[in-house]
């Protein structure tokens, strides 16, 4: 069981400190989510009973590239993944050069964490088409693949091209999103599956049989395949081991939604001393006992 980091929601000026201690920490993995801009948006957000999103303006969204970048300058082990990047809110040759070079520059501790998004806004803002963006990440996946690897490729109508830099190790490209569009996606062109949803134990094992399944008809398996979880439980040790028996490889973890009051009292909510000190209580009382 490997335990990612949701640093989504902290401040810009704090990531660079995270990411030292979550590789102190013995953390896999550090996740940061993709927004473009905030707006009064008319779009449902899918993950809250009103719909609406639960941030404001203020709320940080650092470029995900640009700050993976900057944390892979000051760790050595740690990987990076957006949960998830919204691909196809941009053209595929922006797409391939950014993740490649952050790839390149973090020595290939890049995942791929992607979906094709809920916000119709971002899209109109980039000028991509939202109602096809399903159908476009599918043809986007193969291409970014060949790209990442050094290949030339020809597309709509261009010349043979390639692009460089490029990594030394494939890009692992992890399918996020609830959907069954989503798990029919990351069944037949991911490498794994990121869960939006914070599953209970029920939950998690319908769709961990349904993703068996998709896998299956797919002609694969779930040996290889990556399921990263975000769950509802108790973090303790012994309850990760019987979802990892069950077939997570990898759940989300983000320690300061469970500071006890005295923790709050101590350092403050939101700050970087209250992450890092439930990090490193998370990190005594759970991953050192995996």
């Amino acid at each position: 069981m490997r335990f990612w980091l949701g640093a989504s929601f902290a401040d810009s000026d704090q990531f660079v400190e995270l990411a030292r201690a979550a590789e102190r920490c013995g953390f896999d993995t550090l996740t940061l989510s993709d927004h473009l801009f905030y707006a009064d948006f008319a779009s449902p957000y899918p993950y809250s009973k009103s719909g609406r999103p639960r941030w404001d303006a203020r709320t940080h969204w650092p470029d995900v590239w640009v700050t993976i970048g900057a944390m892979a300058a000051v760790t050595s082990t740690l990987r990076f993944s957006p949960n998830v990047y919204i691909a196809p809110a941009r053209d595929l040759f922006t797409v391939a050069k950014l993740v490649s070079t952050a790839a390149v520059l973090s020595r290939d501790r890049v995942t791929f964490g992607v979906g094709v998004g809920w916000c119709k806004e971002e899209f109109v803002g980039t000028g991509q088409d939202f109602h096809t963006r399903g159908k476009r990440l599918d043809a986007m996946l193969p291409v970014l693949r060949s790209l990442w690897s050094g290949e030339t490729v020809t597309v709509d109508g261009l010349p043979p091209l390639s692009i460089s830099p490029t990594p030394a190790a494939p890009i692992p490209v992890y399918v996020g999103g609830d959907s069954e569009a989503a798990l029919r996606r990351a069944a037949r062109l991911g490498d794994g599956w990121i869960g939006n949803r914070i599953y209970t134990e029920e939950q998690f094992d319908t769709v961990l049989a349904d993703l068996r399944g998709r896998l299956e008809a797919n002609g694969r398996s779930l040996e290889g395949f990556e399921i990263i979880a975000p769950l509802a439980v108790l973090p303790e040790a012994e309850t990760y081991r019987r979802f990892a028996d069950k077939g997570v490889t990898g759940t989300m973890a983000a320690p300061w939604w469970l500071a006890t009051p005295e923790e709050k009292a101590r350092y403050g909510e939101g700050t970087l001393e209250l992450k890092i000190a439930t990090m490193e209580r998370f990190a005594e009382e759970v991953i050192a006992k995996m």
